[in-house]
């Protein structure tokens, strides 16, 4: 019986060691199908999966992986500048400031003809008030510029003394003893301050005790000008407020006294503020108050002040003025923190609980002392 002729398939290292090498047939392939499988190409299973680099040796470990993250880390796009926007509310105000410059110029300009053309000396007289009119215009933008330049004066010197106290700054400190002598020079309420701490400005050593010499000789006069301020101010508001009939009155004339309030407290302190700076001071002490929660007053500090039997015995209209008047007196306290130049030290601001036996009278109460 005869045996069929079949392959046996060696494995490398023995068919390597026990016979040469042949070259390998290629495998017969059906012509219906080869045309099928040429036209699809074929996707194993390591083609669909990702790439990933070969596993680390040994002692290469820190570049494997950081290769590995930059592999899989998608890279960002660029950033993209953001487009700024124009700002219409100052484009309106300059185009609206230039218009009406304008204006007056050619309103001017017109007027002056008029008066030339009717008489020489109108002419000449209307020339001379424009110009007598624009110089003072020049002044007073002047002043208000040196009025907000004071201000910032005071603010620079509140956090050169809160430095000097804080962190024990000779430069700090210095600098405060330094601006306050030169503006307080020929200030006469303070001139025996002055003589005192320039007499014992060199014995001093800690930067924080030259601060408060310089606070105890320089602020006491003031404060007690400051306080005198703020009483006179709150009694004239709860006053006029009990008896003026209207409400828009009650209104204007509560500004009107605090506006000079603040200022008459600038101008004791150094600060020369003229409208625009006394606005603005205004609107630092509402700031102030909004954050210190200073303009809160709960009905129990006004029932003790005011209500101990005064709305029945006069009338609810001087309630009214009482608290009007504790109210200015916050509002000056408030701007006491923003005009003096040293602020105060824990425990020694001036509280309200001070000024409400000026600003409401004992007497007007019906109780003896």
């Amino acid at each position: 019986m005869t045996r069929k002729p079949t392959a046996f398939r060696l494995s490398p290292d023995a068919s390597a060691q026990n016979s040469p090498k042949k070259p390998q047939a290629r495998p017969k392939t059906n012509p219906k199908t080869s045309a099928k499988t040429s036209a699809k190409p074929r996707t194993t299973k390591a083609a669909r999966k990702p790439q990933s680099l070969p596993p680390p040796e040994v002692g290469m470990e820190d570049d494997y992986f950081e290769n590995q993250a930059k592999q899989q880390t998608p890279i960002a796009p660029p950033p993209q500048k953001i487009a700024k926007t124009m700002r219409w509310g100052a484009i309106f105000f300059s185009a609206f400031t230039g218009l009406l410059m304008m204006w007056a110029s050619v309103a001017f300009i017109n007027l002056i003809e008029d008066l030339f053309s009717r008489a020489t000396w109108l002419g000449w007289l209307g020339t001379g008030l424009l110009a007598l009119a624009g110089i003072a215009a020049l002044v007073i933008i002047l002043r208000e510029i040196i009025g907000l330049f004071a201000l910032r004066k005071i603010s620079k010197l509140q956090e050169y003394a809160t430095t000097a106290r804080q962190f024990k700054d000779d430069k700090a400190a210095k600098r405060v003893v330094t601006k306050l002598k030169s503006i307080y020079a020929n200030r006469p309420e303070v001139a025996w301050g002055l003589a005192n701490l320039k007499e014992h400005e060199a014995d001093i050593i800690n930067a924080d005790d030259l601060v408060n010499m310089a606070e105890r000789d320089l602020m006491t006069p003031l404060d007690e000008a400051a306080g005198q301020i703020i009483a006179a101010a709150s009694r004239r508001v709860t006053l006029l407020t009990a008896i003026t009939p209207a409400a828009l009155l009650d209104i204007l004339f509560v500004a009107a006294q605090n506006m000079k309030m603040l200022r008459q407290l600038a101008v004791l302190y150094g600060g020369r503020p003229g409208m625009f700076g006394t606005m603005k001071l205004a609107g630092m002490v509402v700031s102030h108050l909004a954050v210190t929660g200073g303009l809160a007053l709960t009905d129990s500090l006004v029932q003790q002040f005011v209500g101990k039997g005064l709305l029945g015995r006069l009338s609810a209209r001087f309630g009214e003025g009482a608290v009007n008047g504790i109210l200015t007196t916050r509002i000056g306290l408030a701007a006491l923190d923003l005009t003096r130049p040293i602020p105060f030290q824990p425990g020694q601001r001036p509280k309200l609980a001070e000024f409400l036996k000026q600003t409401i009278s004992i007497p007007l109460l019906g109780e003896k002392d």
